[in-house]
């Protein structure tokens, strides 16, 4: 019979507050990517967006590992500490608890306390011979993982690191880069990581699946809006404001913005923010990778890409990262 662990290293949450007033008085307005997933409501929002004809991400990523669990696995070597960054899709990781041979334990890392300990309980149930650690902890954050939780012996030399959800394209480069040097750390220079990326394609593709047909997206932007007027005192006029999502094809990113439809003052938390016609929230960047892009980034931070799978229309990309000795 396996064991469940939970850890709680008490990972300090957003601050809503000071995060919004701080965004909007930047020259450029802006927020964090975090706000999408501020209530319930933006949570479903992505769930549905993610099942879009025009969202390809998720479902070709979950192919990708589907289809290619076993030479993933192959390439992960037995024994392995299997450690995730968020503790989100289950037809992303389960595959690979699956195929992987002998796994030594499962470490889901999140900050949403709540989601990571049902998500583990459930995992728990599905898998009831592995080993399962749930850490609450912010992983872009430095922290160390709860040795005395995890099995005992010589059985620590192989830890890989699963980040999928093109989540690595939401980060500036300087950032993305720290990420990655953290976890190369974490990894204590033992293993190696499994990142999905999204790759560089036909901006009609982008351009589609960040402004689909149904709205949906566009929703998800302004819900930052309306849940800012609901615990901030905000006013924003939501039908003052509109959702836009071009490709910057010389960053590579698309980059989604809320664009002032007027001139406007708007009060949040007793405070006037001033908007131009035209002037816009940044709210998300979602940076594109040629595999070149990528293997330079890792480079960069201490790894070496071994091994790419993509899909056959080359949409997506999972990589195997090994740490350079």
């Amino acid at each position: 019979m396996n064991q469940l662990f939970f850890c709680d290293l008490q990972p300090t949450l957003i601050d809503f507050r000071h995060e919004v007033l701080k965004g909007l008085s930047l020259p450029q307005k802006a927020f964090p990517p975090q706000f999408f997933f501020h209530d319930k409501y933006g949570s479903d929002l992505f769930t549905k967006i993610c099942k879009l004809e025009e969202y390809y991400i998720t479902r070709t990523e979950i192919d990708i590992l589907q289809q290619n669990s076993q030479e993933i696995a192959d390439v992960i070597g037995k024994n392995a500490l299997l450690i995730e960054y968020g503790s989100g899709s289950i037809e992303k990781v389960h595959p690979l608890i699956e195929t992987l041979e002998s796994p030594i334990a499962y470490v889901p890392i999140d900050i949403a306390k709540e989601h990571l300990f049902s998500y583990a309980e459930f995992t728990s149930s599905k898998y009831p011979q592995l080993n399962i650690i749930a850490v609450a902890a912010d992983y872009t954050q430095e922290f160390q993982l709860p040795m005395d939780k995890m099995p005992p012996g010589e059985q620590m030399k192989n830890k890989v690191i699963l980040f999928a959800g093109s989540t690595l394209g939401n980060l500036e480069r300087s950032q993305a880069i720290a990420l990655l040097q953290k976890s190369a750390q974490l990894l204590e220079g033992q293993g190696g990581m499994l990142i999905g990326v999204d790759l560089k394609k036909d901006p009609t593709l982008l351009h589609a699946a960040y402004n689909d047909s149904q709205g949906l997206t566009a929703q998800f932007n302004l819900n930052i809006l309306t849940n800012i007027n609901r615990e901030l005192q905000g006013n924003f006029d939501i039908d003052q404001f509109y959702h836009h999502a071009p490709y910057n094809p010389v960053l590579g990113r698309i980059e989604l913005h809320l664009i002032s439809k007027t001139s406007q003052v708007v009060t949040v938390a007793g405070q006037e923010f001033t908007f131009r016609e035209g002037e816009s929230i940044h709210s998300e960047n979602s940076h594109k990778y040629s595999i070149e892009d990528l293997q330079e980034l890792s480079e960069a931070a201490g790894f070496k890409l071994k091994q790419t799978w993509t899909d056959s229309q080359k949409l997506f990309s999972v990589n195997y990262l090994d740490l350079v000795s």
